[in-house]
């Protein structure tokens, strides 16, 4: 068994979370939603739940990990031998997501170099991303690349990989989106006279007119589901993370402080997006998931003429880096465990996951190719319609298997090992646990509720309107 390496303090540990917290639907889902769901509002609510639904999720893994000092794979039945199936699904989810996830880093990639290569006026064109996603040589090439990438920086450990990567590429990254963000505000329509503060205040204005219950409740259930997925828990990174953070370190502080980058990324997301978009496209141009980024973006930077093909390569840049610490923490989520459950040394762990990553990944990338005999189209419980095997693999992780960890946990923690069990390890040192009541009533009571909420809009046995 390899000695377990700890992140050298807490801003290694907090800037490797954030960077797996801050990744591709910050970017492409939360822009479209807080656009759909009266702006202001939906900012307001997704800030609540973040105070208080995201707090005790992170908060209650990063716990879970520091006190058992294991992956999510073992850590779960060590805190109780018959939840140890908790620690076995947390590990399939990232297991699922690699291949698909590093497909997608691929296509950043590509609008990277297309970008850069002062080849941005070609992306615009509506059949650019049909043709490179149908066509399964570049890929399955793309994709290897930036599979490849990821598994050095594992391979390298957690200190001189994990750790080095995000201190380089998460203030990078927070320098790109407050650029691009600003220079977003200063566009204007010469042709219309709409700016980009017209497009700010569409976001950040709260906009209810017209909302019925029903209205109502799909913000709350989008807010929900969004910081969900974005703050990267319920499959197995934030315990394998916390694993790594020290006994000393501030626990509680730190939890604290990936919310506010998180939550800031997120919002700065929007404040890139939704101007440029509303600027030249109206709120009409505003969409959600690949399509806002490499279909509508592209679309934006090409009417800002010569600017945009620097603010394009930029932007592609800053999208790279949030994929890249993502697919990092992902693929240590599954090393990690391989290692503690298996005890297989880190570079075998990576070059196995590795392999297998690369063999579904050039399966999915063939479920676009109309020829393929993977190529698909399904409709999904949740709603969605004409789906191929990247969107099953997606739906498969993140909204079957996730939610049931996310409940399973707060099971556990809530009335089976008791919610003292996370506040003992957050304040071991002495810290202040600041919300320690609504913490209780949140992992025993509420958050139970509202994850189940989601694992049925999932199913499709509630579904939401608009």
């Amino acid at each position: 068994m390899e000695k377990r390496n700890k992140f050298s303090g807490s801003l290694g540990f907090v800037l490797a979370a954030a960077g797996s917290a801050v990744g591709l639907g910050n970017i492409w889902r939360f822009p479209a939603l807080a656009a759909k769901n009266g702006g202001g509002f939906f900012l307001i609510v997704y800030l609540i739940l973040a105070l208080s639904f995201g707090f005790t999720l992170l908060i209650t893994e990063v716990s879970i990990g520091r006190k058992t000092n294991q992956s999510s794979l073992t850590a779960y039945g060590k805190l109780n031998k018959k939840f140890g199936w908790i620690g076995v699904i947390s590990a399939i989810v990232p297991f699922l997501i690699l291949p698909y996830y590093c497909i997608v880093g691929g296509w950043v990639l590509k609008y990277t170099v297309v970008f850069i290569t002062g080849q941005g006026k070609k992306a615009a064109d509506s059949a650019f991303f049909v043709n490179f996603l149908t066509d399964p040589k570049w890929t399955i090439m793309f994709d290897l690349i930036f599979l490849l990438l990821t598994c050095f920086i594992v391979f390298r450990g957690v200190n001189k990989g994990i750790e080095a990567l995000s201190k380089v590429l998460m203030p990078a990254l927070l320098l790109l989106v407050v650029g691009i963000a600003i220079f977003s505000l200063t566009i204007k329509n010469k042709e219309t006279g709409v700016t980009g503060l017209d497009g700010l205040k569409y976001y950040i204005v709260p906009n209810v007119d017209g909302f019925t219950f029903g209205d109502y409740f799909r913000v709350v259930m989008d807010a929900m589901t969004q910081l969900f997925y974005s703050i990267s828990v319920a499959m197995g990174i934030m315990v394998t993370y916390g694993s790594y953070y020290k006994k000393d370190d501030n626990l509680v502080r730190s939890v604290n402080h990936i919310e506010i980058f998180d939550t800031i990324v997120a919002f700065l997301a929007g404040v890139m997006i939704i101007p440029a978009v509303y600027v030249f496209m109206g709120k009409e141009g505003m969409t959600g998931g690949a399509g806002l980024v490499f279909m509508v973006i592209p679309k934006v930077f090409e009417s800002m003429g010569i600017f945009g093909q620097v603010v394009g390569a930029l932007f592609f840049l800053m999208v790279l880096f949030a994929a890249l610490t993502s697919s990092v923490s992902v693929l240590e989520a599954v090393v990690s465990g391989m290692i503690d459950k298996f005890g297989m040394k880190r570079n075998k762990a990576v070059i196995s996951e590795g392999a297998i990553a690369a063999i579904i990944g050039m399966i999915i990338c063939l479920g676009y190719y109309a020829k393929s005999i993977f190529y698909m189209e399904v409709d999904l419980p949740n709603g969605a319609k004409g789906q191929q095997l990247l969107d099953v693999f997606d739906y498969l992780a993140n909204n079957i298997f996730m939610p049931i960890v996310a409940i399973g946990t707060c099971i556990l923690i809530g009335w089976v090992v008791k919610p003292k069990t996370v506040i003992e390890e957050a304040t071991i040192n002495g810290e202040k646990f600041g919300r320690k009541g609504l913490y209780k009533v949140m992992i025993t009571v509420i958050a139970p509720i509202l994850l189940t909420l989601i694992l049925f809009v999932s199913l499709g046995i509630i579904k939401l309107k608009g």
